[in-house]
């Protein structure tokens, strides 16, 4: 297989490609040797990594929380990869990959958010719960409004950084350097509330058209 083909898939933007080129694709041919594991088994593990992420962010340890994401990141690159050398790509393995992120990214928008008003943030708690739900409901419309768009044919115009990687990057890196200030997790609420909530709008005056 090419040397570039099996680390990234033509749909794979910015962050989320840097990740998987020089990180994931690190680990996945460690992996080939040991045939007897499943792509999906791999999508489980980064799965669990996530959610443990969030858990642990709720918990009140917000850099551990931020190291185990970065890990549940570049494994979630790796079943793809691994997937693609070992010849299993499946629609399947596909599926199972994209709904699971979305728990991820939920553990980890939730944690986030009840680690902010355990600490406590000087806001009022009905607005970082408001702020949290906009930030979760945001996250989830970015992924399925692009789903979606594709399934009907419509153009959402050039991709935008509000993905995955963008996103998930943020929370890791507010969670990691909460040690330095342990309020930093307000910075990652906030653009996910805003960014990809803006974006979705965007989208959605794009194809605005009359009924046909």
């Amino acid at each position: 297989m090419d040397n570039v083909a099996w680390k990234t898939k033509p749909t794979d933007r910015f962050i989320l490609k840097w990740i998987k080129m020089n990180l994931s694709s690190r680990v996945t041919p460690r992996l080939t040797a040991w045939r007897w594991i499943s792509p999906w088994q791999i999508t489980l593990t980064s799965a669990f990594l996530g959610c443990m992420a969030g858990l642990v962010f709720a918990l009140g340890i917000g850099w551990l929380a931020g190291l185990i994401a970065a890990a549940s990141q570049v494994m979630d690159g790796v079943d793809g990869q691994y997937a693609r050398l070992t010849g299993r790509v499946s629609k399947s393995g596909a599926f199972w990959d994209s709904v699971l992120d979305r728990y991820t990214d939920g553990a980890m928008v939730i944690g986030m958010a009840v680690y902010l008003i355990r600490l406590p943030f000087p806001l009022e708690q009905w607005l970082l719960v408001f702020t949290s739900a906009l930030a979760l409901v945001g996250s989830n419309l970015i992924s399925y409004s692009s789903a979606r768009a594709e399934t009907l044919g419509l153009d959402l115009g050039r991709p935008t950084l509000a993905s995955k990687g963008t996103r998930s990057s943020v929370m890791i890196l507010c969670a990691f350097f909460s040690f330095l200030w342990p309020g930093m997790p307000i910075i990652a609420l906030f653009y996910l509330a805003i960014h990809p909530n803006g974006v979705v709008l965007f989208r959605l005056l794009k194809t605005l058209k009359p009924s046909v």
